[in-house]
């Protein structure tokens, strides 16, 4: 188990098994904040704290793992938690007439209602403090929607949504929300992709693999929204999700329509 941190902020991170999330562990845990990490498997949480972390198991599927996940988190972090890092996800991928109905569940169960839920259970816990810093981990795939990604993007989507009203109602309270939007980033998320089609895998273009950045790209974005005065809204991470934040601002629907459809083929 860790000590208390010097600064004496909790911080919460789900997905933190590897890639994103655990980067995002060890860099903050560096930093002086006592980090909390959340994750599915046993092995993940016995490696874990193993190195030190405090560990609790949460899988998003299940209802009752996220109460009992928020409990535990709400006991270590004595009720007062300083950050929450909605970072754990995974995408299903595959033409939407390929995508079953308890895919589709599957999919918004981890992806964003399981993020409602236990938002919802550790909210207090920053409130009753009058600050807390809620970062999501969205996608560019929350700003467009490609062929083959419907499923996962809709996801995205509704998590920006929610996001921006839980900002608009938390105005005031001391806690703010940001999204993160990365591209391309070097995890094992592509690995971990459900395909719907296996003989027919959505794969990702080629011009993505230009602009593929690390892990640690994130994290600066995470630092600046738990330790910035200010805080911005959303936070883009790779030049692909600047140009298509711009692209889609600026061109017609159907102009960003026949870009992104080419590129669906390209995949």
């Amino acid at each position: 188990m860790q000590t208390s941190a010097r600064n004496g902020k909790s911080v919460l991170i789900t997905g933190a098994s590897s890639g994103i999330g655990f980067c995002a562990a060890q860099t903050l845990r560096q930093r002086g904040y006592r980090v909390i990490v959340a994750c599915r498997k046993e092995s993940d949480i016995l490696r874990l704290r193993d190195l030190g972390f405090d560990a609790v198991a949460l899988d998003l599927d299940d209802k009752n793992s996220i109460d009992t996940a928020a409990q535990e988190v709400l006991t270590l972090c004595n009720h007062r938690l300083f950050g929450l890092f909605n970072n754990a996800g995974f995408g299903v991928y595959g033409p939407l007439n390929s995508v079953s109905r308890e895919q589709l569940e599957a999919q918004f169960a981890t992806n964003f209602f399981g993020v409602h839920q236990l938002t919802l259970q550790l909210l207090p816990a920053m409130l009753a403090h009058n600050e807390g810093r809620i970062v999501q981990t969205s996608s560019v795939m929350g700003i467009i929607s490609t062929p083959g990604r419907g499923a996962y993007a809709a996801s995205k989507y509704a998590l920006e949504g929610w996001s921006d009203a839980l900002r608009l109602e938390l105005k005031g309270s001391g806690v703010f929300v940001s999204l993160i939007e990365p591209g391309p980033i070097h995890t094992a998320f592509t690995q971990n992709v459900e395909q719907t089609q296996k003989d027919k895998p959505v794969k990702n273009p080629g011009i993505a693999s230009r602009f593929t950045l690390t892990p640690e790209h994130v994290v600066e974005k995470l630092i600046h929204a738990l330790e910035s005065p200010r805080p911005r809204v959303r936070y883009s991470v790779t030049l692909l999700t600047v140009a298509v934040r711009v692209l889609k601002r600026v061109l017609p629907d159907k102009l960003m329509d026949k870009i992104l459809a080419n590129q669906g083929k390209k995949a």
